[in-house]
């Protein structure tokens, strides 16, 4: 009796866990249909982008065509904690703008994605929400312009349209309230991917914050100022983060939303605005000011993938991946255990008879600052190889000083 009275709280246990699990995970409607962008494209990267973070379960709305009876569109947005707006067409109904209006003065959460920040530009209630928008004959009427010139933050009441941007290119993100929690622990700059860089948005800008701008190069069309690119704005209860980031056209590739920096920022704000907390990690592979980084298939470097690529690796190649390595390391400074999984995935690498010698000399390179007893036979095995014999030999020297991690 005993035995099966404490089988009985083991399950309820298990069934509390998994419903507990079950809870954590965040319901996000990616509404589109309509766009002058490649909106087929855009929601299916979109629903992979959150789907990934293991947080979001998200479906898709559509609506009817250009020009088609949009009558009968009416998302039950109560049934998400996020909506993401990958939309810039026709008019909803009133009763589904009514709806929206409600669900985001009750708490819900919105995701704005660049060119949803062109639509309804005479819908009063969703410039305010989203905060700064462009094009569709948006003007002075509609608010001022807000961007940073020399590090002052500028509210423009200028004449003037709104909504430019110059030929795609790579841009630096620079960060402006690095503490919020969608930008907390993220490099204070980093490069962006080919993209669009959206200038000269105006709006009601209210209750709004800028979290990260770029300069809009004037060599690139550009205005010569500091442009907000990323955003988070209030509206009731509701949390709506503003991202003008991320264009996807016609093109096979989508250099913007590959990178890792739009892909990061988009998975942290939707979170934000789903909860108004921030749970995720700092990517290994975020970019920095050196150069952006991309993910072709939308997955997060896994340390398998860098010790592949090392172990393939020639000097005329990127270290990217032997960079990320270096993070790795850091990342378990002090954890003995971690540590030393670490150095014996390391060692198959020295091991590896199809792994090249630039490969195996990075390798050596780390080992001979955070290596243990485990990878000297490993090491003196590679003395025997005229072209690794140096490298070697090296690792083995500093191994025997003091070493700390």
């Amino acid at each position: 009796m005993k035995t099966k009275y404490s089988l009985l709280l083991i399950l309820a246990g298990f069934l509390f866990l998994q419903s507990c699990q079950e809870k954590t995970a965040y319901r996000a409607l990616i509404v589109t249909g309509q766009s002058n962008h490649n909106w087929k494209a855009s929601a299916t990267i979109l629903k992979t982008i959150l789907d990934q973070t293991k947080l979001f379960t998200t479906d898709i709305a559509q609506t009817p065509k250009e020009g088609g009876d949009l009558s009968s569109f009416h998302p039950d947005f109560s049934k998400y904690n996020v909506i993401v707006l990958d939309y810039n067409g026709d008019s909803w109904p009133e009763q589904t703008k009514t709806a929206f209006i409600e669900y985001v003065k009750n708490g819900g959460g919105v995701v704005s994605y660049h060119e949803a920040d062109n639509s309804f530009p005479d819908w009063k209630e969703y410039n305010e929400m989203i905060g700064l928008g462009g094009w569709n004959h948006r003007s002075e009427k509609d608010g001022p312009y807000v961007y940073y010139s020399k590090n002052v933050l500028v509210v423009d009441t200028a004449k003037g349209s709104a909504g430019s941007h110059g030929p795609q290119h790579e841009y630096l993100v620079r960060a402006r309230k690095a503490d919020h929690p969608i930008l907390k622990g993220l490099p204070v700059a980093w490069i962006h991917g080919k993209d669009e860089l959206y200038s000269t948005l105006r709006g009601p800008a209210k209750n709004m914050e800028i979290l990260a701008t770029a300069y809009a190069d004037t060599s690139k069309r550009g205005t010569g100022r500091d442009e907000p690119m990323l955003m988070t704005l209030t509206y009731g209860k509701g949390r709506i983060f503003h991202t003008a980031m991320g264009h996807v056209g016609k093109e096979d590739t989508h250099a913007a939303t590959e990178c890792v920096g739009f892909i990061v920022t988009f998975q942290r704000g939707a979170e934000w605005a789903a909860c108004g907390n921030v749970t995720q990690e700092i990517p290994i592979d975020f970019p920095n000011v050196a150069c952006s980084v991309s993910r072709p298939d939308y997955k997060e470097v896994t340390l398998s993938d860098d010790l592949d690529k090392i172990a393939k690796y020639t000097i005329d190649k990127s270290t990217r991946n032997y960079t990320d390595l270096q993070a790795r390391i850091r990342k378990v400074s002090g954890n003995p255990a971690a540590l030393l999984d670490l150095e014996k995935q390391m060692v198959s690498i020295l091991k590896e008879t199809g792994a090249t010698v630039d490969g195996k000399k990075l390798i050596l390179r780390e080992l001979a600052w955070m290596g243990s007893d485990y990878c000297i036979p490993a090491v003196q095995e590679l003395l025997k190889d005229a072209d690794l014999k140096d490298a070697a030999t090296f690792t083995l020297e500093r191994m025997k000083g003091p070493r700390k991690i």
